[in-house]
């Protein structure tokens, strides 16, 4: 039992033992993604982490870092803080895997207008989860009392992660000819970008638009199915890694599909889209309607129902759609590689 305590600090807004209370709280949602290289348990000055080095003959670490955004206003709302967690993760762990790379660990940051234990518990309790998905390691983490800089009942939620490849694996797009095909795996819903346009959409803190039932969303309301979190492509891309040659992978996120997908092509190609095979989720469809946004800006801010796109040579594309169906994803072609300067092509 630890003897820190200050009332002078606890009367000027933080409680440091409810600092501890949340640590115990979140011990068992650690213990689930430890993995071998884990040298450490929380509560040290650093996360360590053992890099395991078998097979890989020049490592190159790679690194990511993000947040949930604006999309925690919606957590507030529904008073749910199980699942943005999982957001965090993936935001750092699906860039990290598009450059071909396995994501090690993974270092949380909650900064808080006051530390409610047993939220905070939540939140971690989806970081655990996602990394649980994304086969890497809650190493670390860090929880930020601030009274008087955030509102007693918000926080803010960021994360960083590490992950390492082969040198001589990391993604290379010099091979990208035109005619190669462009698979997409499918998003779980909006993610955890374009929520400044969403919140303005539904008029999130001025009206009660989210608690509303839509049947095209599966009887769920408005605020839940915004709240579904990011999808985790980690595993799934891995297993493709290992036994197909991929070009080039896109996490759709903030920019949509003209922002995102030209960034893995080299210069003087365009990804060529077939709108038309483009599986649109409802939930996008519900966000141009009550908001009457054009569909170009909807395709150049939302990810539409794909969260990640994939390019393979058109004579890898049934086995590489096959090793991604076996994996859990229900993977599909919605276009291919052209000589272009446009960078994409929706039509």
């Amino acid at each position: 039992m630890s003897k820190s305590y200050s009332e002078s600090y606890k009367n000027a807004g933080v409680d440091i033992t409810a600092g501890y209370r949340a640590v115990e709280l979140m011990k068992s949602h650690i213990a689930r993604t430890r993995t071998p290289g884990v040298l450490s348990g929380i509560g040290g000055f650093g996360g360590l982490f053992e890099l395991d080095l078998t097979g890989i003959q020049k490592p190159v670490l790679v690194s990511g870092t993000d947040g949930v955004g604006t999309k925690l206003r919606l957590a507030f709302l529904l008073d749910k803080h199980d699942t943005v967690g999982i957001d965090c993760v993936a935001m750092c762990v699906n860039d990290i895997i598009c450059c071909g790379a396995k994501p090690l660990f993974f270092l949380d940051y909650i900064a808080c207008g006051k530390n409610v234990p047993e939220r905070i518990a939540d939140i971690v309790k989806g970081v655990a989860e996602g990394c649980v998905q994304a086969g890497c390691a809650l190493i670390g983490g860090e929880t930020a009392e601030m009274p008087g800089f955030y509102p007693e009942d918000e926080y803010d939620l960021a994360g960083y992660s590490t992950g390492v490849v082969d040198k001589e694996k990391i993604l290379d797009n010099s091979s990208i000819q035109a005619g190669d095909v462009i698979l997409a795996l499918p998003s779980s819903g909006v993610h955890s970008n374009g929520f400044s346009l969403v919140r303005k959409v539904f008029d999130v803190e001025n009206s009660r638009k989210i608690f509303r039932t839509l049947p095209e969303l599966s009887g769920r309301t408005i605020g839940e199915a915004l709240l579904e979190p990011t999808k985790i492509y980690v595993k799934p891309m891995l297993a493709l890694f290992e036994q197909v040659t991929v070009k080039a992978v896109s996490h759709i996120t903030g920019g949509g599909f003209y922002e995102n997908i030209p960034r893995s092509l080299p210069k003087g190609f365009s990804a060529n889209i077939r709108k038309a095979d483009v599986r649109v989720l409802p939930i996008f469809d519900v966000i141009a309607k009550e908001g009457n946004i054009p569909e170009r800006d909807m395709y150049n801010t939302y990810n539409m129902g794909v969260g990640m796109s994939v390019v393979v040579s058109a004579a890898d594309a049934g086995k590489a759609l096959a090793i991604l169906r076996e994996n859990g994803e229900d993977a599909y072609m919605i276009g291919e590689v052209i000589e272009s300067d446009e960078g994409v092509i929706i039509g």
